[in-house]
């Protein structure tokens, strides 16, 4: 009887082991980059603690963040998510910066993301756009310096309803922040829309850099869209099909 309890004993243990291996390559572990810009910090972490019980979050703040990109910490997390404004770097720090993405580190990228690294024109390849500070050249065409409104209600059209980012999704409403003539790469796919006059038309799109699969949200100022329920579900598909290669 004692030889069984203990084979018992040991099946179970075993079953436990496989069950969490499972559980553990199910799961998507986000690194959220922030730094530059404020942000309501209590709301933001709902929402990303919104996504689902498959999706764990870890903020990390540049310049310090910086190391995250190093070979020995790319196997600490799945998912990168920029929710950065940062502006001085490297040509170090450009290096393994660009590497990770190349070599195959899913992306993110949110709204004012894209105002970031000004003087980085890699940064501008890696991300499919950007948002000019002041008057910037680009393949030998001139942007003005961009421009940027406050507090506008204004739909969000989704452009490809049958991309896995996009699926399930109507068209919604958000009270956000828009900015206005800023560049977005040629060949992206977009996904999202506005008919909103002080906006691009294009406010969302997907691209590869390397072997990564990127997605650019040019929305998500503040708490009414972290708070945005087409919002949410449109961050956690994103966050989900970078993170799947396959599909």
């Amino acid at each position: 009887m004692k030889k069984y309890i203990i084979i018992l004993s040991f099946l179970f243990l075993t079953l436990l082991i496989i069950s969490s291996t499972f559980a553990e390559k199910d799961t998507i572990r986000i690194l959220v980059i922030t730094g530059g810009h404020d942000y309501q910090k209590e709301q933001f972490n709902k929402m990303f603690a919104s996504l689902g019980e498959n999706i764990t979050y870890k903020i990390e703040e540049l310049p310090g963040a910086f190391n995250m990109f190093l070979p020995e910490n790319r196997s600490k997390y799945d998912v990168l998510v920029f929710y950065h404004m940062w502006q001085s770097i490297t040509p170090d720090q450009e290096k393994v910066f660009s590497d990770c993405i190349r070599e195959g580190k899913p992306l993110v990228v949110l709204h004012h993301s894209i105002c970031a690294f000004d003087e980085w024109p890699e940064y501008f390849k890696i991300i499919g756009g950007k948002y000019f500070h002041k008057p910037t050249v680009v393949d030998g065409r001139e942007y003005a310096a961009c421009s940027y409104q406050h507090d506008l209600h204004f739909i969000v059209k989704i452009a490809d309803k049958g991309h896995p980012v996009t699926k399930g999704l109507n068209d919604f409403e958000v009270f956000d922040e828009t900015y206005k003539g800023y560049y977005v790469e040629p060949g992206v796919k977009p996904l999202l829309t506005t008919t909103e006059s002080s906006s691009e038309k294009v406010i969302g799109w997907t691209k590869n850099y390397g072997k990564a699969r990127v997605v650019t949200i040019q929305s998500g100022h503040d708490v009414p869209t972290f708070e945005n329920s087409g919002y949410r579900q449109l961050l956690k598909q994103a966050v989900e099909w970078v993170n799947n290669e396959g599909k």
